[in-house]
C-alpha cells in the first residue's frame, strides 16, 4: 500500500515528501472502504464462534489504516497548512466522520460485542482484555449504541456537523492569526524591548522584504514581549487590540460557530440522557460530572480569592506610585508592562537574564540527560526525512534491554503554516510482546535563532518543552499490549499528569545543572541569579492560579449551563461567569473564547474539560514531593514513576496507579504551598 497509497502506509519512517495533498482523498476513501470489510467480518461472527481475537480484538485493528493515514492528514494541518490541504481534508471530513460515527451506532455490531462482553468466556480472559472490554463498551454506550433508530440519525448528523464546525473554528483562528502583522520604522518605538526581541523582528521584516523595518504578529514570541517590555503605551494597545481580532471580527469571526457547536454539544448530551455536556463528558473522568469539576474550581478559589485581589491591588497601587497618579484599574495592554516593572524591582530579576543559558539544542539535550537518569533510557538523534527542514528525529532505547522503545519528532519554531501553541501528538503506538516501536512527536513556537545567535529560550518556553516531553514519555513508554489502552488514552483529568510533573525540574538546581548553561561560556546560571529566579517564582502566584481557574470555569458554566447563555453575547457571558475571577480593568476586551483552541477547534477537545490543568496541578505538585524526598534524580524514584504511571496507560483506573506511586490518594496542600499560597 505505501507506493499507492502513501497515507496509509505502515512504514514507520514516514515519507513525509511523498504525503501530498492530491493523494488524501483516494487514501483515505480507500481506508474507509477497508475498515467497512472489517466490521463487516465482526459483524458476521455468531455466538458460537465469538472469541475475544475475532469480536473486541478484531475491533481494535479494524480502522487501523484510517486511523494512520486520517491522523497524518491532521498532523500535516496542523504544521504544513496550505490551501489544497485544507481543501482535502474538508472534502473527507463528513466521510470520515460518518464513517466513525457509524461504528459505534452499528446496532448489528453493537449485537455482536455485547453478546460477547456478557458471554462466560470474557469472565475468563485476562485482566487488561476485561479492562478493554468495560473500556470499549462504555465507549459504545457514551456514543449511542443503545439509542433508538431515530435518535441515531441524528446523532449521526451531529457528529458530522461537529466535526465540520469545530474544523471551520480552528481554521479562523489560524487565518485571523496569520492576516495580523505590524511593521516599525522607527527604532524609537522600540524602546524598552529586549535585543533578542528586536532582533527577531528585524529578521522577520527582512524575510518579508522590508529590510530595516520591524515585523511584529500575534505568534506569542513575537507579541509577548511587546507586552511586558515596550515602553510605548500605543504600540502595546496595538497590540492587543491585535489579540482581540483573533478569532473576532469579518470573515473569520467565531461568535456564531460557538454557539453552533454548544447548541450541537447540548443536543448530543440529552439524546444521551445527561443533563448537560459537562456531566456528559466527565462521567467516566476523576470529577465524575460537571458539578463535582465546578466544585473543585469553587473550592480553590475560595482558597486563593483573598491573595488574588491583594496581589491586584498592590500592582494598581505600583504603578500609581511610579506615574503620580491615583490608584485605579489598569488598561489591559498596562497589566503585563507594570507586572515586569514591578517584579524587577522586588527581586532585581528580568526574565531575560535567563535566555543566554537556555539554547534550544543544550535545553533538550539535559532533558535527555535527565530524562535517560530517571527513568532508564538512551536517547539519541537520528536521521529520518519530515515535514520541514527545521524538524529534528530522535531514538529511544531501553537502558537494560537495549529494545527501541520509540522515536519521535521535535518541531520548536513558529511558522505561518503551522497552528499556535505547543502539543504532543502520537503516530504510531507500539506493542511490547514482541516490541514494535511507537512513534510521537513534540511541536512549539518557541523563539526562533536570530542571525549567528541560536535559538535561546524563555524560562517559561524551557517549561513548555519538558510539559510537552512529559506527554510524549507517557506515549514512548507504554507498555500496555493494547493500543487504545496505551499512553495517553488516559481520562483526561489525569493525563496532564505525567507533563505538568516535569516542569518542576526547571526549578530544581541540579536539575539545571544538566542544561542550564551559557551558551558562550558554558557556565551554569550563577548562584545569584538562581535565588532571585527562585525568589520571584511564586510572584503573582494567586493571578496565575487565578487565570487558569477562569478559564477552566468559563468552559464548565458554557458546558453545564448553556441553557443561561446561549446566543448571548460572548463579551457580556465573559464579564458575568468571571465577575469574581478577573481582576478589574479600566477597559474590557473582547471574550478569550473566539480563539480558545482548546475548547472550540475539535469536536471534544478540552471542552468541559479545560480544569483539567489544575486538577492534574494538585496531583503533579503532590507526586513530586515523592522526588524530593527521595533525591530530585534519584532512578529508583523516577523508574517507579515509569512504572506505575509512565507504562500502565489506562490499562487499569488512574486512581489504582496514582495510589501504587504514592501509596495513597492526591493531597491538594502541596499545590497551594508550592505556589506561596498556603
Amino acid at each position: 500500500m505505501s507506493d499507492s497509497h502513501p497515507f496509509l502506509s505502515p512504514d514507520f519512517h514516514i515519507k513525509w515528501s511523498t504525503l501530498s495533498p492530491d493523494h488524501i482523498a483516494t487514501d483515505i476513501r480507500k481506508a474507509i472502504e477497508v475498515g467497512k470489510a472489517n466490521i463487516a467480518q465482526i459483524k458476521a461472527v455468531t455466538p458460537d464462534e465469538a472469541s475475544f481475537e475475532n469480536t473486541f480484538g478484531a475491533l481494535e485493528d479494524a480502522t487501523e489504516d484510517l486511523d494512520r493515514g486520517w491522523g497524518r492528514v491532521n498532523h500535516l494541518d496542523s504544521v504544513a497548512n496550505s490551501d489544497p490541504l485544507r481543501e482535502a481534508l474538508n472534502e473527507m471530513l463528513p466521510l470520515v466522520s460518518e464513517f466513525s460515527s457509524s461504528i459505534s451506532l452499528d446496532g448489528e455490531l453493537w449485537a455482536v460485542l455485547k453478546s460477547y462482553a456478557d458471554s462466560p468466556a470474557a469472565a475468563s480472559l485476562s485482566d487488561i482484555q476485561q479492562r478493554f472490554i468495560q473500556e470499549t463498551c462504555a465507549d459504545f454506550k457514551g456514543a449511542g449504541a443503545d439509542l433508538s433508530t431515530e435518535a441515531k440519525k441524528r446523532m449521526f448528523e451531529i457528529n458530522s456537523e461537529l466535526a465540520q464546525e469545530t474544523q471551520k473554528y480552528g481554521e479562523n483562528v489560524l487565518d485571523s492569526t496569520n492576516a495580523w502583522e505590524i511593521y516599525l520604522s522607527d527604532e524609537a518605538e522600540l524602546a524598552g524591548l529586549p535585543e533578542s526581541a528586536k532582533a527577531a523582528a528585524a529578521e522577520d521584516a527582512s524575510s518579508k522584504g522590508k529590510e530595516g523595518q520591524w515585523r511584529f504578529t500575534q505568534q506569542f514570541p513575537s507579541m509577548y514581549p511587546i507586552m511586558q517590555y515596550a515602553e510605548s503605551d500605543a504600540l502595546r494597545k496595538k497590540v492587543w487590540e491585535g489579540s482581540g481580532s483573533i478569532g473576532h471580527g469579518g470573515e473569520h469571526d467565531n461568535s456564531e460557530p460557538i454557539w453552533k457547536i454548544i447548541a450541537l454539544r447540548q443536543e448530543k448530551a440529552d439524546l444521551l440522557g445527561f443533563t448537560n455536556f459537562a456531566d456528559q463528558v466527565l462521567a467516566r473522568r476523576m470529577a465524575k460530572s460537571g458539578q463535582g469539576a465546578l466544585d473543585f474550581t469553587s473550592d480553590l478559589h475560595a482558597k486563593i480569592k483573598e491573595r488574588f485581589q491583594e496581589e491586584t491591588l498592590a500592582l494598581q497601587n505600583y504603578k500609581a506610585s511610579k506615574t503620580n497618579t491615583s490608584s485605579a484599574p489598569l488598561q489591559p495592554w498596562e497589566v503585563a508592562y507594570w507586572t515586569e516593572k514591578q517584579r524587577k524591582e522586588l527581586y532585581d530579576f528580568d526574565d531575560e537574564a535567563l535566555r543566554p543559558y537556555f539554547p534550544v539544542t543544550q535545553v533538550m539535550e539535559g532533558l535527555f540527560s535527565l530524562t535517560s537518569t530517571l527513568f532508564g533510557i538512551e536517547i539519541t538523534p537520528a536521521e529520518a526525512e519530515s515535514w520541514h527542514p527545521e524538524v529534528t528525529f530522535y531514538k529511544i532505547h531501553d537502558r537494560a534491554s537495549a529494545e527501541h522503545l520509540g522515536s519521535f519528532y521535535a518541531d520548536w519554531h513558529p511558522r505561518e503554516s503551522k497552528r499556535g501553541g505547543a502539543w504532543m501528538n502520537y503516530l504510531e503506538t507500539g506493542l511490547p510482546n514482541p516490541r514494535t516501536p511507537h512513534l510521537g512527536l513534540i511541536c512549539g513556537n518557541m523563539s526562533k535563532p536570530s542571525g549567528d545567535q541560536p535559538a535561546l529560550l524563555t524560562h517559561r518556553e524551557v517549561e513548555t518543552v519538558f510539559h510537552e516531553f512529559g506527554h510524549l514519555l507517557h506515549h514512548l513508554l507504554s507498555d500496555v499490549e493494547i493500543r487504545s489502552l496505551a499512553g495517553v488514552n488516559v481520562p483526561w483529568d489525569f493525563v496532564e499528569l505525567p507533563s505538568q510533573i516535569m516542569e518542576n525540574f526547571c526549578w530544581d538546581r541540579d536539575a539545571l545543572k544538566l542544561f542550564a548553561k551559557h551558551h558562550e561560556t558554558g557556565e551554569n546560571i550563577p548562584d545569584e541569579l538562581f535565588e532571585k529566579m527562585t525568589a520571584a517564582r511564586n510572584y503573582m502566584s494567586a493571578s496565575a492560579f487565578m487565570r487558569q481557574l477562569s478559564l477552566g470555569k468559563l468552559d464548565l458554566e458554557m458546558h453545564a449551563h448553556s441553557e443561561k447563555y446561549q446566543g448571548r453575547d460572548l463579551d457580556e457571558i465573559d464579564r458575568e461567569i468571571l465577575a469574581d475571577y478577573k481582576a478589574p480593568l479600566a477597559s474590557e476586551g473582547p471574550s478569550m473564547i473566539r480563539r480558545f483552541s482548546h475548547l472550540f477547534s475539535s469536536p471534544v477537545g478540552y471542552a468541559a474539560g479545560y480544569y483539567s490543568y489544575k486538577w492534574a496541578e494538585v496531583l503533579d505538585a503532590d507526586a513530586f514531593t515523592r522526588f524530593r524526598q527521595e533525591g530530585i534524580l534519584n532512578p529508583e524514584t523516577g523508574m517507579s514513576f515509569r512504572r506505575e504511571v509512565l507504562a500502565k496507560g489506562n490499562s487499569r483506573p488512574v486512581d489504582e496507579s496514582y495510589h501504587h506511586f504514592m501509596g495513597r490518594g492526591p493531597d491538594q496542600a502541596a499545590l497551594l504551598e508550592r505556589s506561596g499560597l498556603a
